[in-house]
């Protein structure tokens, strides 16, 4: 799939109100002329909940229902149009663009006051959302994003067997679902996209976007917002050590992805976190808990080589150093990979890493078949090796070739998802989906997997992360663990103000959400006056309130009938 990236540009300074509630209606402007797209009339008979009676129907409603799925999970007052049409658009017997869809136009606010990311880029529904006006009013477009989708899969000479499914409820065999494209696409346009040129690294207007901010580099320790031009243009092609930051998606990990089925090289020490390997044919499969040892390059006798005392370390020949009970650490080139790691294990080896010799990243599999071949192996990207031969330089490096249990598939160990950078550079899927690593299949990857049902999974913690369900009070929604906090200026229990505060912490938590934790836990009112007590005995402790606030919030927990 393309996206599109055309959109208008404005930096705007507003003065309006916003009291958005929870929901929003998204609506499908159709861009398509008489008899064609939205309007074919060719007759069809209703499948899998779709009532529509000619193509042109079934194709608007399951827009619509796409449509609607995004609108009960979001917050928005402002009425959000989708500009769409199904149009001819590439299409061969064994490939095809199926659509893209995209914010029109994005905003940055000056200051604070509607969102909590100041110069900082928002596509323009959610900039309306925030804003709690169309900020294109009639006059200007009003659509807030596009749509187009490929018409041609209708036609059995695209794809061959494959084709558009319209019906509703995921039944779609081996067919292209619709919906499921939609929402992915939909998702896209509603803020699971950067704005930054990847190729170059240049912001707009020098200003970052929303989805940058929450889009962190492991190694260089640094977001996608943070860094200079060369900085993002080396970072986008770093896979699996660029992760989603925001809090909300790594809260929600954990109940969404599966663990212990990805195969990884763990760096243990020096600590260089996780690496993604490409699995062998071959040898014994990458398991839990794997093999740990010193990680050592092997060498071998160059058969190339102009003197007879010269030496590689591509593993085609009998290895010469000490690789017993080591993991050996040989270059792809020159010989079968079994070959190598024939050679490895006849040398003592206990498992065997292939340091790619070509750029190019995630690593693809290892073919081969030697049934002698007992050890397991994986295989890094060129990137991934230089930069652990370079740590090999100053010392032992051991590693772990194993699954991991105890990681999200998906993830770092702190349970952040990986965002999608593959080498080369994909114009269009770089950073702007999760990575492919991730299991079970999220709906913003890549590619749409069959899998995928008509949810959207992690997605929606990554639209309250960027700020769609904001409670402005001065903490991004990616960082703020208590989105939703009473705005009340003081601190009020069960009707009683106490005068005192309501102050706002660094982690976006209130006192009142500190109360409200005693309520939650407390049997009875004995247990809520108590747990308050200490609760603001360590708040007078920590200098957030005096002695005498202290007492007024004790006094309104002592007067409450909570809980």
């Amino acid at each position: 799939m393309k996206i599109c990236r055309n959109f208008l540009a404005a930096l705007v300074l507003v003065s309006l109100a916003t009291a958005p509630t929870f929901g929003a209606t998204l609506v499908i402007v159709n861009a398509d002329g008489p008899n064609e797209g939205f309007n074919d009339p060719t007759p069809v008979a209703p499948v899998g909940g779709n009532p529509g009676t000619t193509l042109g129907q079934q194709r608007l409603i399951a827009f619509q229902h796409a449509a609607d799925v995004w609108g009960s999970i979001l917050d928005s007052d402002v009425t959000i149009r989708v500009l769409a049409a199904f149009n001819p658009l590439t299409c061969t017997p064994t490939s095809a663009t199926l659509g893209s869809a995209a914010a029109i136009q994005i905003f940055a606010f000056n200051d604070t006051t509607f969102s909590e990311l100041p110069l900082t880029w928002h596509p323009v529904a959610l900039a309306n959302k925030l804003v709690g006006v169309d900020l294109v009013p009639s006059g200007g477009s009003s659509d807030d994003l596009v749509a187009q989708f490929n018409s041609e899969l209708d036609n059995p000479v695209c794809l061959g067997a494959i084709g558009w499914y319209y019906g509703l409820d995921n039944n779609h065999g081996s067919n292209s679902d619709l919906v499921t494209v939609l929402l992915h696409e939909f998702g896209h346009g509603l803020g699971f996209a950067n704005f930054i040129n990847e190729a170059n690294g240049i912001l707009p207007s020098g200003l970052p976007d929303v989805y940058s901010t929450y889009t962190y580099d492991i190694d260089a320790g640094k977001g996608w917002n943070q860094m200079t031009n060369a900085e993002r243009v080396t970072s986008s092609l770093n896979d699996q050590r660029i992760v989603w930051s925001g809090i909300n998606v790594q809260s929600a990990a954990p109940s969404v992805l599966s663990s212990g089925t990805v195969p990884r090289l763990t760096v243990n020490s020096p600590n260089m976190g996780l690496f993604s390997v490409g699995i062998a044919q071959f040898g014994a499969a990458i398991s839990s808990p794997g093999v740990t040892g010193n990680l050592v390059i092997a060498q071998d006798v160059d058969e190339d080589g102009a003197a007879a005392t010269a030496t590689a370390t591509d593993g085609c020949s009998a290895i010469l150093n000490d690789v017993a009970g080591k993991i050996a650490f040989v270059d792809r080139g020159n010989c079968n990979f079994v070959i190598k790691a024939k050679n490895v294990q006849n040398a003592g080896a206990i498992a065997m890493v292939v340091a790619d010799n070509a750029a190019g990243a995630p690593p693809a599999a290892m073919s081969g078949v030697d049934p002698t071949v007992t050890i397991p192996s994986g295989r890094i990207s060129l990137r991934n090796a230089n930069r652990i031969k370079t740590q090999m330089s100053s010392g032992p490096v051991n590693v772990t070739l194993a699954t991991r249990p105890d990681v999200l598939d998906g993830a770092d160990q702190l349970n952040r998802p990986y965002i999608y950078a593959p080498e080369p550079l994909r114009s269009g899927s770089t950073l702007s989906h999760f990575d492919v690593s991730a299991t079970p299949n999220l709906l913003m990857e890549p590619a749409i997997n069959p899998d995928l049902t008509h949810g959207v999974d992690l997605t929606r913690e990554q639209m309250v992360d960027i700020g769609w369900f904001t409670d402005l009070d001065g903490v991004p929604d990616g960082k703020d663990s208590c989105i939703g906090s009473s705005q009340s200026p003081t601190v009020v229990i069960d009707g009683c103000d106490s005068g005192v505060a309501n102050t706002v912490f660094a982690n976006g938590c209130r006192i009142s959400d500190q109360i409200n934790d005693c309520l939650v836990g407390a049997s009875n009112h004995g247990g809520f006056v108590s747990c308050v007590a200490h609760l603001t005995n360590d708040l007078k402790k920590a200098g957030v309130i005096s002695g005498s606030q202290k007492g007024a919030i004790q006094s309104c927990a002592g007067q409450s009938s909570l809980p």
